[in-house]
């Protein structure tokens, strides 16, 4: 079912989305999850392969940031098309979107392939885990077409107000990926290989969903092939910087991590890197779903931007803020309720799990304000705001790089956990700032730019 973006109640809407998109991404978490969850068991050697493949995330969803690039970049651009009832510059966005992230995925594959093994060392591998991260990392690398086709070309669904068939492609990966793992990694005695072959299996399902749907669903606008469109490419990319930005930033930080506690860890940096693998599992189901509220709500928002309905702009902004926050105060408390629990799925060793529970509340001492953070800067890139929340998206980055290079050096590895906690509560109060102070201004502009309707004059 289609949701009206200029129509349906505020409230309503925003939760017939948001719900559908944070359930996805949460499913979304658990093609890493569970993979970790099952290797952290493999007999003998689950410790070790799971830091190599702890060193393996953050690459891997730096990657997979070139599909927000292009995805959410044409996404928002696609909507204000439709808002404005220009149908045939929709269509032409989500055709130049598909082809960017084609010739895209298939170059990173190209780049990247030849030097693997140099950047899994650079960032964090050691000799005893660098086997075990280029067992997952070189299978994996090879699905990345999938990958990128099957996220990046979901947001072209959800920005048409098919939120419910945008969650069912990702739950159709997920639930491919929970009945593979076992199959690859203990039946067929693949470790942490077959754990890679399951994932990508299981992101070729949603990608053949998601295009099928795109090209053959009665939609809005369907995916057609037509020529490239420099102006579009660039505007596509321009739009789709911030979020590419924080995704590939988020994970430059988990990799800087992970290299902080390699170098001040000492004897124990293996053990660091490990709770910081199973700490980061946990950072992902907060931050992933808050990214799908935040980031598929985004349709409202520029729909009804290119619509000129400013009001509703500013009802579904300030509502969407409300459920973001309220979705971090419930992560915040189950952390303090339920954290030892995560990290049992993990592994069965006690020390690996006190130094994980120790680390998880460390870096989630402040996540109810990340809630804020997420959709001021989402909201923003909503409205074609870049020149405010790329910025925003930075100044946050900076305060954890500043934090995680001067607390190892003065108190120990184990303090670098605290570099995301001071960049949780420092940048949501300067972006609410500064978003409280330009919003007004964004949408009377907005307004300005509309057509004079002379019929009704």
């Amino acid at each position: 079912m289609q949701n009206d973006l200029g129509k349906d109640k505020i409230e309503r809407l925003v939760f017939a989305i948001a719900l559908p998109c944070m359930i996805a991404q949460f499913v979304n978490v658990l093609y890493s999850v569970i993979d970790r969850i099952y290797i952290g068991h493999i007999a003998e050697v689950g410790s070790l392969a799971l830091a190599g493949i702890g060193v393996c995330g953050p690459v891997v969803t730096m990657i997979g940031a070139f599909a927000s690039l292009i995805g959410v970049g044409g996404a928002p651009l696609c909507a204000i098309a439709l808002g404005e009832k220009n149908h045939d510059k929709a269509k032409a966005i989500m055709s130049n979107s598909f082809i960017l992230l084609t010739i895209v995925s298939i170059l990173v594959v190209l780049v990247i392939y030849p030097f693997q093994e140099d950047m899994l060392y650079l960032f964090g591998a050691t000799d005893a885990t660098i086997t075990y991260a280029k067992a997952y990392f070189g299978i994996y690398l090879l699905g990345t077409p999938f990958a990128l086709l099957s996220v990046g070309m979901n947001n072209f669904i959800n920005c048409q107000g098919y939120a419910k068939i945008g969650m069912l492609s990702v739950v159709i990966g997920a639930i491919g990926n929970i009945i593979l793992d076992p199959i690859f990694i203990f039946v067929l005695n693949m470790d942490v290989a077959g754990a890679a072959i399951a994932t990508v299996l299981s992101q070729l399902l949603s990608c053949i969903f998601v295009l099928t749907i795109l090209f053959k669903k009665k939609m809005s606008v369907n995916l057609s092939i037509m020529p490239l469109n420099l102006a579009n490419c660039l505007h596509i990319v321009k739009i789709g910087f911030t979020q590419f930005i924080i995704i590939a930033f988020d994970n430059i930080m988990i990799i800087a991590m992970n290299m902080t506690l390699k170098h001040y860890g000492g004897s124990q940096a293996d053990l660091l890197i490990m709770a910081n693998t199973i700490a980061q599992s946990f950072m992902l189901l907060v931050t992933m779903p808050l990214g799908g509220i935040s980031g598929g709500t985004q349709g409202i928002l520029s729909f009804n931007y290119g619509a000129y309905n400013v009001d509703r702009v500013k009802e579904a902004y300030k509502f969407i803020c409300k459920v973001c926050v309220g979705f971090t105060s419930i992560m915040f408390i189950l952390v303090w309720v339920a954290g030892k629990y995560f990290a049992y799925l993990f592994t069965s060793d006690p020390i690996v799990i006190e130094q994980s529970l120790t680390a998880i509340k460390i870096m989630t001492l402040f996540i109810i304000p990340l809630g804020l953070q997420y959709e001021l800067v989402d909201g923003l890139t909503a409205l074609g705001a870049v020149r405010l929340s790329l910025p925003l998206s930075f100044f946050r980055k900076g305060i954890y790089f500043i934090a995680l290079i001067i607390l190892p050096m003065y108190f120990g590895g184990q303090s670098a956990f605290f570099a995301e906690s001071i960049s949780d509560i420092i940048a949501p109060i300067v972006s609410l700032i500064v978003a409280t102070r330009s919003i007004d201004n964004i949408l009377q502009w907005r307004l300005q730019m509309k057509p004079i309707d002379f019929e009704n004059e």
